[in-house]
């Protein structure tokens, strides 16, 4: 891997699971961290955490809920005030919701906290991530999605992991179409595996996943997003999509161009920057 000396890494869902190893990890190899969370407690436990493995140095964190997309904005003008540059920004947050669930913004509870809330948080970022990097934490459950980008608010209900292989194509489709129409960002997404972490706490899933012998500990689930922030970007396809440190395909519909066209203007008209 590259040197991560110096450079202004920010991580959301750094709480807890594959953002806080993955936090953990680039301290250690020189990066300024910046943490990013939805519960006080645990991000705080998480700061302290981290700035260990930093060897003390300074570990800003700030509360954010992404199933309110004005967390997303007052987090914004936090950090353009606090950084003209920001080198990496992993968008790492997100998770499974159980039922259908309408955010009070008026969209599906899935959609916004994995896709629409980091797509807004990169789109306000622009500017200070010229030069640097996007990196979307996407899943192989992106094969079981249906993604329809002019139903974002969720009006044709389909079931929990449908919903979120959906919210995963988004994920890997955003990616692609960043590095298209951002050039001077290198954007990519990968799929961490199956992970022993907090994913799924409302459904059971931590259970099955401490119990299952395949379940991957944070730290590896958050080796390739370490490896693409830190390897030099001409090893890296800007847009690819990668499984354990390998370039891969995702399936056919989540690679077309024309989708990821149709969700990035889609999702520009519902976080009101169209």
């Amino acid at each position: 891997m590259g040197d991560l000396t110096g450079r202004t890494v920010v991580i959301t869902g750094a709480s807890s699971g594959i953002g806080l190893a993955a936090a953990i990890d680039m301290a250690r190899r020189g990066a300024n961290t910046v943490l990013v969370g939805r519960n006080p407690d645990r991000l705080e436990a998480a700061a302290a955490t981290v700035r260990e493995a930093a060897g003390g140095r300074t570990v800003p964190a700030y509360r954010s809920d992404f199933a309110h997309l004005d967390d997303v904005h007052v987090l914004v003008d936090h950090l353009r005030q606090r950084y003209e540059r920001i080198d990496v920004l992993a968008n790492n947050a997100g998770g499974v919701v159980r039922g259908h669930q309408v955010t009070s913004d008026g969209f599906d509870a899935t959609l916004q906290t994995n896709h629409l809330a980091a797509f807004l948080l990169s789109n306000l970022l622009r500017e200070q991530l010229r030069g640097g990097r996007i990196i979307s934490t996407a899943s192989g459950a992106h094969a079981m999605g249906a993604l329809d980008p002019s139903d974002l608010r969720g009006t044709h209900r389909h079931g929990l992991w449908r919903q979120y292989g959906s919210a995963k194509q988004a994920n890997i489709l955003f990616a692609a179409e960043a590095a298209r129409r951002w050039p001077d960002i290198m954007s990519a997404s990968y799929h961490p595996g199956f992970v022993r972490s907090r994913f799924g706490s409302t459904i059971g899933i931590p259970w099955m996943a401490r119990l299952a012998p395949f379940a991957r500990t944070p730290e590896r689930g958050a080796d390739t997003l370490v490896w693409l922030a830190a390897t030099p970007p001409v090893q890296l396809t800007s847009g690819g999509y990668y499984v354990d440190r390998k370039l891969s395909r995702p399936n056919r519909e989540t690679s077309s161009p024309t989708l990821a066209a149709r969700l990035w203007d889609e999702s520009l008209a519902a976080v009101g920057l169209a």
